[in-house]
């Protein structure tokens, strides 16, 4: 543990949060954490102190960290019996009457849900910060993550050594509820993306084409992608397991929508992504990464990319 290290929260260690709960342990800071499932054994072992409840972790830490599924789970573990709110009330307040810890929300939710979740915690007297990420597992263990955030600017600056710590990447989009939006935003992108890529490479090998030697050649051209990449190779090669679950690109989706009605435009082609998703849930395939998407589109043409 370092001279200078920060008391910092965590809530909620799975997949994403385990690994970024222990580049902060590693970095030297003092970890209180607490996680519905069992504490991994890496933090336990590493000096990291577990907490009973959200409300004993921000009770003792000034950094107050969620990452959790989704905004319900954010709501019940910022305001929920024992939640983290109420560990901010029963901390001792500064001279200027604020309590003035910041909690950070590293969850992928709602834009709308967020800048009401920021309010109630401003009014007890500390900031918030959304700062939802993208990199998956691998960037999470790797501390390369891009970190998407918004909240105020002395708020970020203060956090800043420890997004440092989990990710590269890192900006400071604008208030309460961007950083979230800009999640949204890269949610539609690469869903899009991964749809693009399944509908080439069915056509292709539909047609009689090598899937992959038509995945090589486009890999030199203008339609060259991360997607076509790393999604296009998962399709031919049928590894959709593990990655990001297509159960939660779909709930970042249906984000997308519910936001577009709010503000009143269209988003069609987020629409097909999500159903073709859904499908992939409605025949239990909601616990493969989200390459499989490919699989609603394959079933429709009675062919497999792979030609399985």
């Amino acid at each position: 543990m370092t001279k200078n290290g920060l008391k910092v929260g965590f809530i909620g260690l799975g997949i994403m949060g385990t690994p970024m709960a222990l580049n902060l342990l590693n970095a030297g800071h003092v970890m209180f954490v607490h996680s519905r499932g069992k504490i991994p054994v890496a933090l336990a072992e590493g000096g990291a102190t577990l907490c009973t409840s959200a409300e004993e972790v921000a009770k003792r830490a000034d950094i107050v960290i969620t990452m959790v599924p989704d905004t319900p789970h954010v709501e019940d573990v910022l305001f929920g019996e024992r939640g983290v709110a109420r560990g901010l009330k029963d901390s001792p307040h500064g001279p200027d009457g604020r309590v003035g810890k910041v909690v950070v929300d590293m969850s992928s939710i709602s834009p709308t849900a967020t800048k009401a979740f920021a309010a109630r915690i401003n009014a007890l007297g500390c900031d918030y910060l959304d700062a939802p990420v993208s990199g998956g597992e691998v960037g999470a263990k790797a501390g390369t993550l891009t970190i998407m955030v918004g909240g105020p600017e002395a708020a970020f600056e203060r956090v800043k050594p420890l997004f440092d710590k989990m990710g590269r990447n890192i900006t400071l989009v604008g208030g309460n509820g961007d950083g979230q939006t800009t999640k949204v935003a890269n949610q539609i992108i690469v869903a899009l993306n991964i749809e693009a890529v399944a509908e080439a490479l069915l056509f292709a090998s539909k047609a009689g084409a090598d899937p992959a030697r038509v995945r090589q050649a486009l890999m030199g051209g203008f339609a060259s992608s991360r997607i076509l990449e790393v999604h296009g190779e998962r399709m031919i090669q049928r590894t959709f397991s593990p990655g990001f679950r297509i159960e939660l690109h779909q709930k970042d989706l249906n984000l997308a929508l519910q936001g577009a009605r709010e503000l009143g435009v269209s988003l069609p082609h987020t629409a097909s992504a999500a159903q073709l998703m859904q499908s992939c849930v409605a025949h239990g395939m909601a616990g493969l990464d989200h390459s499989a998407l490919c699989r609603s589109l394959e079933l429709m043409a009675g062919h497999d990319i792979a030609g399985v």
